[in-house]
């Protein structure tokens, strides 16, 4: 069964079926007894004869089969179901399926993969090392690995510093020091590399067309150049930018003075050293939606084609403050723990694995576990520098006056 064909649950007479209720033998602190069962594309529901508990994909951190027992550990505590006969596997896969299906969703994958294989896969993130065996999949701009835990892992291409080829293995290394091998993958092996390195080269030429879109005058080494520096909406430094095409620098520098931003923008190069201040900028996806409902939506303002953001350091380095140059935005302001630029990196890739969300990177802990904030919350369990980026959140700074917001921002720097 695929978590990317049909919706459809196999049952043991081979037999289809949209909703199937399972009966098991439950044990944990909320339920125990004989248990209903029911899988939902957010939830598994559990209900006894005279008590209920419904367990949140978001919640659950890991789904095991151990001899014949399906155990599940959640945010509220262990689970255990057994005595389900012939159903305990069916069971499993069909919890699995629906739990992976809602870990895509979070990691905003919407496509089908190119390469699926299994295999061994392992990591480093920022002194953190884990592995394990899943599924693994190649999709137009990631590789993810699927396991029915909090190891699952969304590696993103446009990120890809280098690529190490070992025995029948990969290893992808990405600008923030990240690591992801993949090996043991069979015949997959080499199917899987080839695509990993058609999707990357795909990505580097879609981002070399986005700056020529900015810029029509680049030339060619220009472009490739930005490209590597510019990734998928990433942002890179004033310095950077100028160095390598002045003329990007102020066509960017154009579409910011056209936008909300333009006071944030002026006022962090005269609080700042201008080189130090980053500027990223990704096409506007709603773009052709709106395009293509143009005919019924002529009182809508139409959409801002790129969407603009910048970080600004503080004159110590110990603070960063985000703006993005879209209506009713805030600047929102980080710890940096010292490292500037090394922040900014994981900020990038924060950003990147939750489709650039503003609100995702400053909500609170209690608000990210909100049903509605599930999304972000699976994500942020998922990726190691969303969890760094939010966990230095300071503070959000309102734009009601160009003076109070200087005030505020010297205040959250520490520079009043």
């Amino acid at each position: 069964m695929s978590i990317f064909g049909t919706t459809e649950e196999s049952v043991p007479d081979g037999s289809q079926s949209t909703s199937i209720e399972y009966t098991a033998q439950a044990e944990s602190m909320l339920v125990s007894g004989e248990v209903k069962l029911t899988i939902t594309d957010k939830e598994l529901s559990v209900i006894a004869l005279l008590d209920a508990a419904s367990i949140p994909f978001a919640e659950i951190n890991d789904i095991d089969l151990i001899d014949y027992t399906v155990a599940i550990r959640a945010d509220s505590g262990d689970y255990s179901f057994s005595r389900m006969g012939s159903w305990c596997s069916p069971f499993y896969d069909a919890l699995c399926d629906a739990y992976n299906k809602a870990v895509l969703r979070s990691l905003f994958i919407k496509s089908s993969p190119l390469v699926t294989a299994k295999g061994v896969f392992s990591y480093s993130e920022y002194g953190t090392t884990a592995g394990g065996v899943a599924p693994v999949y190649v999709f137009d701009n990631n590789v993810t690995c699927l396991p029915p835990n909090l190891l699952a892992r969304r590696v993103p291409l446009c990120f890809l510093a280098d690529i190490d080829h070992g025995d029948f293995s990969l290893t992808l290394r990405l600008d923030t020091g990240e690591s992801y091998s993949f090996s043991k993958l069979g015949y997959d092996t080499a199917p899987f590399a080839d695509a990993v390195e058609k999707q990357t080269r795909k990505l580097r030429e879609d981002a070399m067309a986005a700056v020529k879109e900015i810029d029509t005058g680049l030339t060619t080494a220009q472009a490739s150049q930005l490209s590597k520096t510019i990734p998928r909406g990433a942002a890179a430094p004033i310095g950077s930018l100028s160095g390598i095409s002045p003329t990007f620098l102020q066509a960017l520098e154009r579409k910011i003075a056209a936008s909300r931003a333009h006071e944030s923008y002026r006022a962090f190069t005269e609080i700042c050293d201008k080189d130090k201040v980053w500027i990223g900028f990704r096409k506007n996806e709603s773009i052709s939606n709106f395009a293509a409902n143009a005919e019924s939506s002529t009182q809508d303002e139409a959409p801002d084609p790129y969407l603009l953001w910048m970080i600004a350091p503080s004159p110590d380095g110990r603070f960063a403050a985000v703006e993005f140059a879209e209506k009713d935005s805030a600047t929102f302001v980080y710890k940096t723990g010292g490292d500037y630029a090394s922040f900014v990196r994981r900020l990038n890739r924060a950003l990147e694995a939750i489709g650039f969300s503003r609100e995702a990177i400053r909500l609170t802990d209690a608000e990210l576990r909100k049903p509605e904030n599930s999304c972000y919350y699976m994500a942020a369990k998922r990726t190691a520098a969303l969890q760094l980026v939010r966990s230095n959140y300071v503070g959000r700074i309102i734009h009601s006056s160009p003076e109070a917001w200087r005030r505020k921002l010297a205040e959250l720097w520490g520079t009043e």
